[in-house]
């Protein structure tokens, strides 16, 4: 796999973009289980089955970017990065010594805000470990950055995102990702129940400033935009309060370019050993 990605990353991201489009809408025409996903998940964000083929293009892209963008030296993925908006906001926390706990979604290219972060001071980034001893291997290398850390998503690597944010580091994370069991709640996404993270939550209980971000994928493979934006409402209340909060910040992004979400990714999955949720 490591050979594969090696030699994909040589091709201009504009070929890629396109290879990968390509695959997105076969995998969607192919993959019964996969389409019923992802068009139930965009039902529930009331978008319509004509953006159903470029919410699956995008997800074929974002496979193949990862070749470009963690297989060449970290100059070289960054000046994928065309434009950034909302940098202030990062220099302003930085200059204050502050902390800094960026909420990544599932949309537009993801890995590519924590690799150009990177570039501006140290970033640790939670990490939960595949399945696949071959991906694993391929994300260590991939992520493998001077200034770029990762966390298990463990005890430990909880322990490693404070310590950083102590320190007025950087720590990023998927904030809609599905935790496992005990690790989250059941709380509102798009108007269904899905098991929610409280990490990110209980890590904007300290100090640190709170951040959304995303890589938007440009058209024709030009690169990337990425978006830093404060969240529309200060995060507040309990735990689980603000874990509905961060809830909503992500729908809100999501609205930005809803084509570029990860719409196929099984959100709504109960975990092993978890409580029902409140309704089905």
């Amino acid at each position: 796999m490591v050979f594969s990605f090696r030699l994909l990353s040589r091709l201009p991201l504009w070929l890629l973009h396109a290879l990968g489009a390509l695959f997105g809408r076969l995998a969607y025409a192919l993959s019964p289980t996969y389409r019923r996903n992802l068009q139930a998940n965009m039902a529930l964000a009331g978008l319509g089955a004509e953006l159903h083929g470029a919410a699956a293009a995008a997800a074929g892209k974002q496979m193949l970017e990862l070749a470009r963008i963690w297989m060449r030296p970290l100059a070289e993925a960054n000046a994928l990065v065309v434009e950034v908006c909302g940098l202030e906001l990062v220099k302003d926390a930085q200059a204050a010594g502050k902390g800094i706990v960026f909420l990544t979604p599932h949309l537009g290219c993801f890995e590519i805000t924590a690799q150009y972060l990177s570039s501006l001071g140290d970033i640790t980034v939670l990490y939960r470990a595949p399945k696949s001893a071959a991906v694993q291997e391929l994300i260590l290398l991939g992520r493998k950055r001077e200034k770029l850390h990762l966390a298990p998503a463990d005890l430990s690597g909880v322990r490693s995102l404070i310590k950083a944010l102590k320190k007025g580091q950087m720590v990023g994370m998927l904030p809609d990702q599905a935790p496992k069991t005990g690790e989250g709640v059941w709380l509102k996404f798009f108007g269904r129940y899905a098991y929610t993270m409280t990490l990110a939550a209980r890590l904007t209980e300290t100090h640190a400033v709170s951040l959304l971000t995303w890589g938007e994928r440009l058209p024709g493979g030009r690169g990337y935009r990425i978006h830093f934006q404060r969240p529309s409402q200060p995060l507040s209340g309990s735990t689980v309060e603000r874990a509905q909060q961060i809830n909503v910040e992500v729908e809100r992004l999501i609205r930005q370019c809803p084509t570029q979400y990860l719409w196929g990714y099984n959100r709504y999955k109960r975990p092993a050993g978890a409580e029902a949720p409140p309704e089905a």
